[in-house]
């Protein structure tokens, strides 16, 4: 048997000979070296952490360009370190499913030490200001979603407590800032690595809002002085759930713990992480304090118009479109799987349509990545990987929040180009039509089904309330609220010539029991 820990991991040759790919330097050292000498410290200590920059790190480790590695906060979700770090002594599990059906098994050493972001628990929070006072540590970044920098009403409440009585997430990372200019002020970068637009200028106004709050000049300063810097970033790679086979997968070669934890706060975790190859990180090279040598091991360095410009070819054309694209319509056909949607000739159709004749010719070509070569990827390699067990249903959450900037962005252009005709768009309003179809929550067989969770939801579903499967007439005249509504959906659809298109796909969808296949077929096929 296998346990995944220092002890277990003794025995390298029973390891190596199921073929997993063990850590090639001295952990131990690595592990002393960054206690004394922290560079790189990370917070959000989820999937998508372990699976890309923790595989980074172990990456440059391997070849010798670093003797430190990563130091893991976790804020949210004390668990995930708790229940899911420290039992194996911080090591994790990279399970790589490839596109070929082919599976990689690399065991991850490169997190030296796993923190607990708590205010109430001195020593935890006592080691953290330590590794932040250091003048060593060149960066913090961040995975804790977009929601994190938010400055809600009871983050502001953090304002009066004063730096290092934060209650907030983002109002205790500010209070080790604070601590780190009250030690000398040395330089660092925070790095937002979360998937959102500028994220750098999301996490800067949050620490700004902070040292205002607390109405210290100097600290206002040390944050707008060029010593602690914002970069933007881009990044993308797809990190499930801890899936079933995988799990099976790994018992078989004799793996012990490896059940996946649901925490108390529903986040769910294992030893192992499965992912899939692709991945890309674009970041701002702004690094007052040094960084490690990342470009070695793919990430790729930039300026911020450069990372802007990635970031548009893959949320507005290349990959998040095709993405929802097949979330809206893959749930009501009853897919449970994206692999499975990819050998579905109209959706494949369907999203050809949507990123090579739509969008690709309005697309913004950063020049670091080929937009053609990115998109081909996606269709011919990412989506149809069948050892990914990745879910319409995990996709179609939040679409409110994506159609905006996923199509939006699109149509605008159109609009703005004396050349083209956004009236001429056929498939970005057929995926329009087809979300506002898919919030009935009803499939295309007739029967009931979940919609996934999305703030809008239930003013959604009030305005489409009295539309029935069925009964097609009128149902566009109740449409006119809505797609004139620019907040949904980037633009009003009216001014881009494109309600009327919509409201007639959506009603040709509600004939019936397998109108929307019949929908897509008629205009796809």
């Amino acid at each position: 048997m296998l346990a995944l820990n220092e002890k277990g991991l003794q025995n390298r040759g029973e390891w190596e000979s199921k073929g997993y790919i063990l850590p090639a330097y001295d952990r131990a050292a690595m592990i002393e070296n960054t206690r004394k000498a922290p560079a790189w410290i990370h917070f959000g200590a989820g999937n998508i952490f372990r699976a890309f920059q923790c595989n980074a790190m172990q990456r440059l480790l391997n070849a010798g360009e670093s003797d430190t590695g990563i130091i893991a906060v976790e804020g949210f979700d004390y668990e995930i370190v708790e229940k899911g770090y420290r039992p194996n002594d911080n090591y994790t599990l990279l399970v790589t499913l490839k596109a070929d059906g082919s599976v990689e098994k690399t065991v991850i050493g490169s997190i030296a030490e796993s923190c607990i972001l708590d205010g109430e628990n001195a020593a935890e929070y006592g080691r953290l200001k330590e590794i932040f006072t250091n003048p060593s540590l060149q960066m913090a970044s961040f995975t804790i979603t977009e929601k994190g920098y938010v400055l809600t009403p009871a983050v502001e409440a953090d304002f009066a407590n004063g730096p290092g009585k934060s209650k907030s997430y983002i109002g205790k990372v500010a209070s080790l800032l604070y601590a780190r200019y009250r030690a000398g002020g040395a330089p660092i970068a925070m790095v937002s690595m979360d998937n959102c637009s500028h994220n750098g200028d999301k996490l800067r106004a949050a620490i700004t809002a902070f040292a205002e709050g607390w109405q210290d000049d100097g600290f206002l300063a040390y944050v707008n002085s060029g010593k602690v810097s914002f970069p933007w970033t881009m990044i993308d790679k797809i990190t499930p759930r801890p899936d079933d086979s995988v799990e099976k997968m790994l018992r078989q070669d004799g793996l012990m713990g490896l059940a996946p934890i649901v925490t108390a706060r529903h986040t769910y975790i294992a030893p192992f992480v499965n992912a899939e190859e692709s991945e890309y990180l674009v970041i701002e090279d702004d690094f007052p304090n040094g960084r490690p040598a990342l470009e070695k091991v793919g990430f790729i360095f930039t300026d911020r118009e450069t990372v802007n410009k990635v970031e548009r070819m893959k949320v507005c054309t290349c990959l998040n479109p095709l993405h929802t694209a097949l979330a809206v319509t893959g749930c009501l056909l009853g897919y449970t799987r994206i692999s499975d949607e990819m050998k579905d000739a109209d959706l494949v159709a369907l999203i050809r349509w949507v990123g090579y004749a739509e969008g690709l010719p309005v697309v913004t070509d950063p020049g670091v990545i080929q937009p053609r070569e990115f998109i081909d990827t996606v269709v011919n390699v990412r989506l149809p990987n069948p050892c990914m067990p990745d879910t319409p249903q995990r996709i179609a959450c939040d679409t409110s929040q994506k159609i905006p900037i996923r199509f939006g962005e699109t149509i605008k252009c159109y609009m703005a180009d004396p050349a083209r005709d956004a009236a001429s768009l056929q498939a970005i309003p057929l995926v329009i039509a087809a979300w506002l179809r898919y919030l009935l929550g009803v499939d295309d067989r007739g029967a009931a089904m979940e919609v996934s969770p999305d703030p809008l939801l239930p003013q959604l579903r009030e305005a489409l309330a009295d539309i029935q499967l069925g009964d097609p007439s009128g149902a566009e005249g109740k449409l006119d609220a809505l797609v004139s509504r620019a907040d949904l959906f980037g633009v009003s659809l009216a001014d881009a010539g494109l309600d009327g298109k919509v409201k007639a796909f959506f009603a040709e969808m509600l004939a019936g029991p397998g109108a929307v296949r019949e929908t897509l077929h008629k205009y796809l096929g």
